[in-house]
C-alpha cells in the first residue's frame, strides 16, 4: 500500500492539534499560516514546505523531529500491508458488490478479520475525545475473502 508522504504529515498534525484540543483558527495564528492553508495541510491535499512545517511544529509545541519520526514509523508500517483482491458478486442486472465472505465491516469499525495489524492505529470512525489513537485520511484497505497468513 502506497501512502503519499504529505497524508501521513497531515494526520500527524491533525492528531497533535485535537488531542491538545485546538483548533484550526489557534494554530494558523500562532504559525502564521492561513486557516485555509493549514486544513489543506492536515487533508494532504498540500505539500508543506520545511519552514511551514517547523512553524506549525513550533505552534503545536511539537518537536519537528518527533514529528518526522512518527510519520516515519507510519509509513513504514503502511508499506507493509498487502492489500488482497476483492472478487465481486452479481447482485442485480448492471449491479455488482464486493464479496466480502466472513471478513467486512461492521458498525462502522473495522473487524478483526482484517489484514493483521499493522493497521491498529487506522479507524473508520471519528475516535472519541483525547483519544491517542491516529485518525487518518488515508483510505482504507479493500477487503478480501481470504486473507494470506
Amino acid at each position: 500500500m502506497t501512502v503519499l508522504l504529505r497524508e501521513a504529515i497531515g494526520d500527524r498534525l491533525r492528531h497533535a492539534r485535537t488531542n491538545q484540543r485546538r483548533t484550526l483558527r489557534d494554530i494558523s495564528r500562532a504559525a502564521r499560516v492561513s486557516l485555509g492553508y493549514l486544513s489543506e495541510v492536515e487533508r494532504g491535499q498540500k505539500e508543506a514546505s520545511s519552514e511551514l512545517l517547523a512553524s506549525i511544529c513550533e505552534a503545536l509545541e511539537l518537536p519537528l523531529g518527533e514529528l518526522l519520526h512518527k510519520v516515519a514509523a507510519d509509513v513504514s508500517a503502511l508499506d507493509k500491508v498487502e492489500v488482497a483482491p476483492v472478487e465481486e458478486v452479481e447482485t442485480a442486472p448492471n449491479q455488482t458488490v464486493p464479496d466480502r465472505g466472513e471478513a467486512g465491516f461492521e458498525g462502522g469499525r473495522l473487524v478483526s478479520e482484517l489484514i493483521g495489524d499493522d493497521l491498529s492505529d487506522l479507524r473508520l470512525q471519528p475516535a472519541p475525545r483525547m483519544n491517542t489513537t491516529l485518525r487518518t485520511t488515508i483510505g482504507a484497505p479493500k477487503l478480501a475473502s481470504t486473507i494470506a497468513a
